[in-house]
This record gives structure tokens, sequence and C-alpha cells, in this order.
């Protein structure tokens, strides 16, 4: 399979970069520059290679840096704003400071006729972020692109293939991004196109079937999206050799225990066992405040759990999880900072009686998920559920959790759901849920003094959930939803709504 090495520098698109790639149809994996070699990347067999940005300085001796032979593999490359700069640092050009004309946000643009600009207009708007720039670019670099403060925006050495532009193609403040992108990937690289998720699914499959054959899998299934389509994959690959556990942990949005083992026990015919663990759960949890021992625990739990029914039914060699991209990143995976911990990411304890994981759909974005889970035939209904933390409504709970506190917000979200649902946004809003707040404020109801406590309301807009905005949505709906659940949650005082994107902000708030 044609793939593309995004070698990352520690930008804060990086991921996005991946992901815009695979929208055009190719595959792309991040590897950390300190993680791969250039032998490595000639081994590997890439059609191209992209530079990411970063936050250094080129010429920082403890910034990073990478072995100068990348650009004579006969590989593509393009380099973007900090991998712009390295391009031209290890073709010895010349980088400075920008100084107090620093551009940062949406430019103006020129460009040249070049194979990266093939239907791009030669004015358009791009975003730039950065404080140094290429001055003079290497011998046998052309400059093909300029704004008024950057005389060498994109720069390219079209017998070797080596491109590089100060912007970012990226993000979609840049007009003409995802052109630039296609014809890196198409006209540079010469990719085909081959990454669907169709043909992700079937060769899922039949990868599964042919080394899970003969092998007890247990499922670690919660219903959502992604635990879903990784059980009805693993079900198509090996049958009734799958076998999943549903454990319902008492933090659960309302009803949802009694959907999920009906939706999959009954209606779509899955070895389904459901292990009602809340008391063992709350248990775990009582008195803890701290939002990562939350997590911590709840995930050493499910490990318990699991074990033990895998017992139950005899030896079980591998045990399968939903876990997706985004959350491999934000656990921290490779260079990146742990924001936070994720119950499915990390590996095996060392005490578990499992041989091995299965995670079929680490490498994908949430929309690729869906989209696998359509091909697999999953009811639409099912495959457009909001999405929801593995550890439930623990991390929606500000502060300790109660069973009363459990109670109030499954209520007060089962309302703001059922008021997106009314008004026909539900899929205008990628995400949306509440909070319970740990605040009490004071209120007044039929002329009395009331102390309840504060929900907070959250929706988000976003294509791949590694960004987001807050989703504007209209008065009438938050009226609404702030009015019932204020009336029909009596220990609920007052409503308010996050208007906080991604980032700074996660999506959830613990």
């Amino acid at each position: 399979m044609e793939k593309i090495l995004v070698l990352d520098f520690g930008g804060q698109y990086n991921q996005l970069i991946a992901r815009r790639v695979r929208d055009e149809h190719v595959y792309a994996e991040i590897k950390a520059y300190s993680k791969i070699t250039a032998d490595k990347i000639a081994s590997e067999g890439y059609a191209g290679i992209i530079f990411t940005g970063g936050p250094n300085s080129v010429y920082d001796p403890s910034s990073p840096h990478f072995d100068p032979a990348v650009l004579n593999l006969g590989i593509p490359v393009l380099g973007i704003c900090y991998g712009c700069q390295l391009m031209a640092y290890m073709e010895n050009g010349e980088i400075c400071s920008a100084g107090s004309i620093s551009e940062y946000g949406k430019v103006d643009l020129t460009v040249k006729q070049s194979p990266l600009f093939k239907n791009v207009p030669e004015k358009s708007v791009c975003w730039m972020s950065h404080t140094d720039y290429v001055k003079t670019p290497p011998a046998h670099f052309e400059i093909i692109a300029s704004t008024d403060n950057c005389p060498v925006a994109a720069m390219c050495d079209e017998s070797r293939n080596l491109y590089a532009v100060q912007f970012h193609p990226e993000v979609t403040h840049t007009e003409y991004g995802k052109a630039i992108l296609h014809n890196f990937l198409y006209d540079v690289c010469r990719c085909k196109g081959e990454w669907t998720m169709e043909n992700f699914a079937a060769s899922s499959i039949e990868k599964y079937r042919e080394t899970l054959k003969g092998k007890r899998v247990l499922c670690a299934l919660s219903g959502g999206v992604d635990s879903s389509v990784a059980a009805v994959m693993l079900h198509k690959a090996i049958g009734d050799n799958l076998t999943c556990v549903f454990v319902d942990h008492g933090l659960l949005r309302k009803d949802e225990g009694d959907i999920v083992e009906n939706t999959f026990k009954t209606k779509m015919g899955l070895n389904l066992i459901r292990v009602n663990a809340s008391d063992r759960f709350l248990a775990k949890l009582e008195g803890v405040t701290e939002p990562e021992k939350k997590r911590k625990i709840i995930g050493e739990e499910f490990i318990r759990v699991f074990e033990e029914e895998a017992k139950k039914i005899g030896k079980v060699q591998v045990l399968v999880q939903g876990t997706i991209y985004p959350d491999v990143v934000e656990s921290g995976a490779g260079d990146a900072a742990v924001i936070k911990s994720h119950h499915n990411v990390g590996g095996l304890p060392d005490v578990i009686d499992f041989d091995e994981i299965v995670e079929p759909l680490r490498n994908l974005f949430k929309d690729e998920v869906r989209a696998v889970g359509i091909e697999l035939g999953i009811p639409y209904e099912l495959v457009w559920r909001q999405p929801f933390p593995g550890p439930g409504l623990a991390i929606r709970v500000m502060g300790d959790i109660t069973k009363e506190k459990l109670d109030t917000l499954r209520l007060a979200d089962a309302i703001f759901r059922e008021e997106i649902l009314n008004a026909g946004l539900e899929r205008d809003v990628n995400q949306y849920f509440a909070v319970l707040t740990n605040n009490r404020t004071v209120g007044v109801m039929g002329d009395a003094r009331t102390y309840g406590y504060t929900v907070a309301l959250r929706a988000v807009s976003t294509d791949d959930f590694m960004t987001a905005d807050w989703s504007r949505l209209p008065y009438d709906v938050l009226a609404r939803a702030s009015a019932r659940i204020t009336n029909e949650v009596h220990s609920v005082g007052r409503v308010v709504y996050d208007v906080t994107s991604k980032p700074p902000a996660t999506v959830e708030w613990e």
C-alpha cells in the first residue's frame, strides 16, 4: 500500500497534516523525527515525505534536526513551516528571524507556476504562523511563492522533487491548501489514491481471519461507535470465536445499558456478556476527585473485569479494544505530551492473562471509523451515535462521584441531547453533552431559596476531533434545554454553556 511519512518535528498541526493526506485517499503515518533514520525511511517504501512544523529555531543546537541524506533518497519531500526552514538549513540556505514583522494568521500569497501550485491562482490567502523565515533559498532552489513580509513563502528544487512552504496548507484558512496537498500527492509523489475505508474494512477482516484463526477473542464492548465497529469487524472475521463483554460500570448515560444489550445481543446476534459492575466501580471511585486518578482507576478495573470474565469462559488469548488515533495522541504516544490518559491505551498490565491486544482501529480518525462502520453494515443510527468516553460520566462529574450526582447528570444530559434532536441539529453538531460541575449556586423557586448544582452544556463541531470549535447553537435551543433541566432536575439550579474551543480546552472537561 502506498503511504506518506509525516515526519514529526513537534508542531501543533501534525495530526491534521496526516488527516488531510488521508482525505486525499492516501495513507499517512506519523513518525517522530527522533525515532526513525534516513536508512529506515529508505527501506519503508514511502511515496513521499512531509516535514511538519514546530516551535523551534533551526539555529538552536537543541532544536530538532535530521540527516540531510533524506533529501537525496529520491523520495519527494514537502517541508511545512519549520520543515521549510529545516530543508533550507540542510541545503545551506539562509534563515533569519522575522523580528517585528512576524506573520501570524491570514496573509495574502502570490505564487508562480509550479507542479505544487497547479490550479492555484496567482493571488490567494494562506495561513502563516512563524517568527523565522528563509531569507535566501539554497542553491538550485527556486522561489515559487512570496508574501509582503516573507520573500520565500515557498521554494522548490523541481529536479529532485523537493518542495517547501512557509505557510500551513493543512489548515482550512489556507484558501487553496487542499489543492496544494493534492498536487504534492498526485503530481509530485505520483500516488494512486488507494486508501479507502472499503479497502481498509475488507483487508482488516481478511487479516484478522488469518492471524486470529483458532484463537478465542474477548472484545471490550462499550456500545460506543469505536468499540462497536471493532466488535462487528472481528465478528465478521472470526464469528463465534469472539465473545463481547459489556461492562455496565454504572457510569453510562440514561437507559444506555439496556440499549446496548438489546442492540448487539438481540438484534445483531453477537455473543455478548453483560456485567453489572456499578457497585464495584463506585466503591473504587469513592472520594476520588483528581481526573487522571479517576481514569486510571476505571482503566484498571476494566482490565480486572475482563480477566475475570475470560476465566469464566476458558482460556482467551486476545483482547480487542476500540482504541482510535486521537486516543493514542492524547495519551502521549511518541514524543507527545500526555494530555489525558485513555483507559484503552498503553498496553497490557504486567499481571494480565491475555497474550496480546488487538486494536483494529488504532490508526483511524473518528470519521474514518464511522465510514468503516457503514461499510460493515452497522445500522446508520448506531454509527452516528454520540461519542462517549470509556470512563463514562465519571469524567463529566466534577469532583467526587456519587450515585446521586450520576443520576442528576444522566437526566440533565438526556434532556440536552433530546433538545438537540428535536431541533434537528444532531448531524450539525459533532459532540454534545452535559457536565455536572462541583459548584452550587443560590437560586430562587416558588419564592424559596435554593442551593443547587451548576450544569454546563458542551457542544462542539469538528471533522477530526484533534481540533474542535464550540458550536453556535440557536438561543432558543439553549433556552429550552436550560428551562427543562432547571425544572425537571430538582438538584440543579443553574445552567451555563461552554464557549471554549479545542485548543486550548479538550472536548471533555476532565
